[in-house]
């Protein structure tokens, strides 16, 4: 029997909405709505804009009506940010952006109220201070009335289900995001909340990734018109749709999701928490079906993307397929960039900033858009190799392939260069992984598909997969050598 499921994937710059259709063997996808995600900046804090993103939601239940009858609707988005709710289970203010400033100091105050390796050993979480804890012990350090007023906190994806069915819950893989979250006891720890002052009544219970959370409320459905479409807490971080959509028949694989942010882990039983993996820096995430993410947190595509506004900005305008072209024709390994040096985190001039950082490290200093972009996808290769290298440290496991998906396979040079740095072979699809992920995991909490193992087989059979194999291995190992003698310990551990 056909199922029709929508799901709602909001990334840190634009939102879509998809009707997945189950004919019993694949799923067919369509496009029903896209729309921009744009934070707002008002009295110096940059702000997401919820309630016009809770509008395009809206827009597309009225634009799903004309596919016919929906089963049910599930939201993924980014991780770690959070909206805050009253007594009347009202927002107290929008929620702030991660790249607000608010958490600047946040992670060195941590230290002084938690022993640092205490809080990995509970969390398994890679420090990063965008984290959770990190905007909430800034609350409770500048701003304590608005813990004070808070009765709930919701997680984005929690939020925007609440908003549509007025039901509160943490669903687990978004949960596992905050570094509030035992990854072992799989609830939230008492130790972290208390050493950071964080009142633990304000967090909603945890649900399994999958659970049927409500029904769409009967005044959104006397609004819209629309029938009583049931609410599902798929994967609620976006990272761990991706990868329920991993098109793998190995039960030990290594996937890199590839979008604004990269995340390049491997899927295992159970939390991998030691010595080694906290040296590393690498994170745990809870995945479907009880299954543990383990991987590494690497700023992706946000660098070309910015690049690219800011030549906007200047009035000159490339297309992707443009970018590419030209870091194609550009000098291979002229100089590189830690990508996940703090002075890359910001909005505003990426390529300036890549100049200057070029220049005060001794390089070659890059000019052109070619040079630039050839740089950023040069970097991320490496970095990625050296990812994998420390997965296999940790794991103790060797990985044939590497899955690539998400949008940044789009980038045929980019893959090719991550098959070359990271020496193995590059799968590359599917390119909406984390949509197929939202919508596997609905037919999976429906009854219509039975397990993981047959959704990833599903997706295989739905999608197209194109393969790269390393070249030039010689030049890639000596790229490597300098790379990791230049930013060496420092850029393992981001």
């Amino acid at each position: 029997m056909e199922k029709k499921v929508l799901a709602i994937d909001f990334g840190a710059s634009s939102g879509r909405a998809m009707i997945g259709t189950f004919d019993g063997s694949k799923i067919h996808m369509k496009e029903i709505h896209r729309f921009s995600n744009d934070p707002v900046i008002v009295n110096g804090t940059m702000y997401w804009d919820v309630l016009r993103l809770f509008h395009e939601i809206k827009q597309s239940l009225l634009k799903a009506k004309k596919e016919g009858e929906i089963d049910s609707l599930s939201v993924d988005t980014w991780g770690v940010d959070f909206g805050l709710l009253d007594r009347d289970g009202k927002l107290l203010e929008n929620p702030v952006h991660y790249r607000d400033s608010r958490t600047v100091g946040m992670l060195q105050k941590s230290a002084s109220l938690i022993d640092p390796d205490t809080f990995y050993r509970i969390t398994g979480n890679q420090f990063m201070e965008i984290n959770t804890a990190f905007q909430l012990l800034s609350l409770r350090e500048n701003r304590p009335h608005m813990l004070a007023q808070a009765d709930g906190m919701l997680m984005m994806p929690d939020l925007f289900h609440y908003f549509l069915c007025g039901k509160k819950v943490a669903e687990q893989s978004i949960a596992s995001t905050t570094q509030l979250y035992d990854a072992s006891a799989k609830t939230w720890s008492d130790s972290v909340l208390d050493a950071l002052g964080i009142p633990k009544e304000i967090l909603p219970p945890i649900v399994p990734s999958g659970t049927i959370v409500g029904t769409i409320l009967p005044q959104i459905q006397e609004e819209l018109g629309v029938s009583p479409i049931q609410i599902i807490a798929s994967c609620g971080h976006d990272t761990q749709c991706a990868q329920a959509a991993v098109p793998t028949k190995e039960d030990d694989f290594v996937f890199l999701s590839c979008g604004t942010w990269s995340l390049l882990g491997t899927e295992c039983d159970h939390p991998i928490i030691d010595e080694r993996s906290r040296i590393c820096n690498l994170t745990n995430e809870a995945g479907y079906g009880q299954k543990n993410s383990f991987l590494k947190n690497i700023i992706g595509l946000w660098l070309v993307q910015e690049s690219r506004r800011q030549w906007e900005r200047e009035g000159i305008h490339y297309s992707f397929g443009q970018l590419e072209q030209m870091a194609q024709e550009a000098r291979p390994f002229s100089c590189f960039i830690d990508p996940d040096d703090p002075v890359f985190s910001p909005a505003g001039n990426i390529p300036e900033r890549i100049r200057t950082y070029c220049r005060e490290s001794g390089q070659y200093v890059p000019q052109t858009p070619g040079e630039i972009i050839r740089c950023i996808n040069e970097s991320l290769a490496l970095k990625y190799g050296g990812a994998i290298e420390e997965l296999k440290q940790c794991t103790g496991k060797h990985y044939r392939t590497l899955y690539m998906v998400g949008g940044g396979i789009q980038s045929r040079i980019l893959c090719q260069m991550t098959a070359n740095a990271c020496g193995i072979a590059v799968s590359a699809g599917p390119v909406e992984a984390t949509v197929l992920g939202n919508i596997a995991i609905q037919l999976m909490a429906a009854g219509a598909i039975g397990d993981l193992r047959q959704a990833r087989e599903v997706i295989r059979n739905s999608q197209e997969i194109v393969y790269y194999e390393p070249k030039e291995s010689e030049r890639w190992r000596e790229a490597s050598l300098k790379y990791w003698n230049m930013f060496g310990e420092k850029s393992q551990n981001g």
